[in-house]
């Protein structure tokens, strides 16, 4: 306190000065509009700048939570649109899907890519209707099938998996074969099977064929990036360019087909 009262009388002649000053400019802002409105112009600059500022500051830590909730509105429009009898030409091929097919957002909280036989893990289980053989995709496209699930995790068999197969096919002509891996690039997979008949060109969009209770059809998977015909098999190996990079994944949907079990028993009758 000592020191505040040294500090005034020290400089009392100075802080005598800058009080009479601001009185001084009070008293001119208050009794000329124009010295008031370029003082209100000027006040409303500085504030809207800090204001500004702290917004695109609370933005930046707040970008997480705006990506979050962005992902949980695609996966309800995709859903939409996989449930209606729409023909959506940038992402789906298939016509009807009946309310069959339920979406749940989800978030990659492990991923491997440089092993023969590589798994995903995800933050959803069990408690958010996550099982086995479930379908899981990104919005580039296919990513893998469930494999396990606890009550809150679950773990993803890769399409960068070589036990993994999936039926797929020619966008443009609906040519189908089995989409696997050879445990080489993480960004080809292979189609195989395709018919020695089939009009392949370098470019052209490979999608999910719909042939299994797992995927719909039309889930984008990659464009060929070549291909070789097997003469001892009459049939094409196509090398795939993923649409995925599967290297660097953070959101994805699982897919449900509520239809599947109806499937499965009606399969097994035949077995």
């Amino acid at each position: 306190m000592q020191q505040i009262v040294n500090f005034i009388l020290r400089n009392k002649s100075f802080l005598f000065f800058l009080l009479l000053l601001c009185v001084s400019v009070g008293l001119t802002i208050q009794s000329h509009s124009y010295h008031k409105s370029k003082f209100i112009n000027s006040a409303n600059s500085i504030t809207g700048g800090v204001y500004n500022t702290s917004n695109s500051v609370s933005s930046y830590f707040g970008l997480k939570q705006e990506n979050d909730k962005l992902h949980e509105e695609n996966t309800r429009l995709r859903s939409l649109l996989f449930n209606q009898n729409i023909d959506v030409k940038t992402f789906i091929d298939s016509t009807s899907f009946e309310g069959r097919y339920t979406f749940t957002t989800a978030k990659i909280i492990k991923n491997s890519y440089s092993l023969q036989n590589n798994y995903l893990t995800i933050n959803k289980g069990s408690r958010d209707s996550i099982k086995q053989d479930l379908g899981v995709i990104s919005s580039k496209g296919i990513i893998g099938i469930i494999d396990n699930t606890n009550s809150k995790y679950a773990t993803v068999i890769s399409i960068l998996n070589t036990t993994n197969k999936i039926s797929g096919q020619l966008k443009k002509t609906n040519q189908f074969g089995t989409l696997s891996w050879n445990g080489k690039s993480p960004r080809l997979i292979q189609l195989t099977d395709i018919q020695k008949s089939a009009k392949l060109v370098k470019g052209d969009t490979i999608v999910t064929s719909g042939r299994s209770a797992i995927f719909p059809k039309g889930i984008l998977v990659g464009t060929i990036e070549d291909f070789k015909l097997d003469v001892t098999k009459n049939f094409f190996e196509v090398n795939v360019l993923l649409f995925n990079d599967m290297t660097n994944l953070e959101h994805v949907s699982v897919i449900e087909n509520k239809d599947k079990p109806l499937i499965d028993d009606l399969q097994k009758t035949n077995e």
